[in-house]
C-alpha cells in the first residue's frame, strides 16, 4: 500500500512540475533573452521551486552554520541523489548564481532553455568542452555570478540507499584560481522523498532537511592544494548525510 502511495504521489508531482513549468515557460524565455533580464529568471526559479515543494508538500528546513554574506559570490556544491536537488538550490542561492551542469541537460525540453543561456553545460568526455565549459564559469564568477554544481557530476541510479560518488577535480581548481569561497551543502535525506526521478521509488511528502556548512576560504590555497581540498569538502559534505 505505501509503495502504491508514493507512485500516486509521484505521479501528483510530475503533473504540478509539468503545469508550473509550462506556467513560467513564457516567461522565463522572455528574461533569458538578454543577460540583463538573468536576475529576474533566477527569481522566477525560486519561485517556481517554491510553488512546486507548496503544491507537493515537501518542504525544505535549511540549517546554517553561519550565515552568508549579501552580495558574496559563493560556488555551492552539495551531493546529488535526487532530481529535488535542483529545486533546493536554487531555493537556497542567494543573489546571481547559475549552474553547471551536465550536456545532456540540453535534450531537456525546459532545462535546455537555461543551459542555452545562463547556465553552462559541460561535455566531461571532451577536454576541449570541459576546457570551454569552466572558462565560461571562471567569466561568470568574476563577474559576480555564484556557481552551483554537483561535483559527482550524475545520480547514480543504482545503489540504493545512495551514497556519495567520487567528485571531479574541476570546481575546486576553479574555487581555487578565482579565490571563490565553496559553500558545501549536505542534502541530508531528500532521497527519502525523491531518489533519482522517483520512477523506481516512488516519492512522498514531508520534511527534508538541508544543511549548509560555513564557507570554505581558497584565499591561502593553491592548484596543488586543490585534492585536499576537495577530499575536505566531501568528508564535510558526507558527514551529515542519512545513509538509512
Amino acid at each position: 500500500m505505501i509503495t502504491l502511495l508514493r507512485h500516486i504521489h509521484r505521479a501528483y508531482s510530475m503533473v504540478v512540475i509539468l503545469a508550473f513549468s509550462v506556467l513560467f515557460y513564457p516567461f522565463y524565455y522572455l528574461a533569458s533573452r538578454k543577460p540583463a533580464g538573468y536576475g529576474l529568471l533566477n527569481l522566477m526559479r525560486k519561485l517556481n521551486s517554491f510553488l512546486v515543494s507548496t503544491f507537493t508538500g515537501i518542504f525544505y528546513l535549511f540549517e546554517y552554520e553561519e550565515p552568508l554574506v549579501k552580495g558574496q559570490t559563493y560556488i555551492y556544491c552539495s551531493n546529488h541523489f535526487s532530481n529535488f536537488d535542483i529545486m533546493i538550490m536554487c531555493i537556497l542561492a542567494k543573489g546571481r548564481f547559475h549552474f553547471m551542469g551536465k550536456k545532456e541537460l540540453l535534450d531537456n525540453p525546459v532545462l535546455k532553455l537555461f543551459f542555452k543561456t545562463i547556465d553552462v553545460p559541460v561535455n566531461r568526455d571532451s577536454k576541449i568542452s570541459a576546457f570551454r565549459a569552466f572558462e565560461k564559469v571562471g567569466d561568470n564568477l568574476e563577474d559576480g555570478m555564484s556557481l552551483i554544481i554537483f561535483p559527482e557530476g550524475r545520480i547514480d541510479g543504482h545503489q540504493y540507499p545512495p551514497q556519495l560518488l567520487p567528485f571531479k577535480n574541476g570546481p575546486f581548481r576553479l574555487a581555487i584560481e578565482k579565490n571563490i569561497p565553496i559553500i558545501p551543502v549536505s542534502l541530508t535525506d531528500v532521497w527519502k522523498k525523491m531518489w533519482d526521478d522517483g520512477s523506481k521509488k516512488g516519492t512522498s511528502p514531508g520534511f527534508c532537511n538541508i544543511y549548509v556548512h560555513k564557507p570554505i576560504s581558497t584565499r591561502d590555497l593553491n592548484i596543488d592544494d586543490a585534492d585536499l581540498l576537495k577530499d575536505r569538502i566531501f568528508g564535510l559534505i558526507n558527514s551529515k548525510l542519512v545513509q538509512k
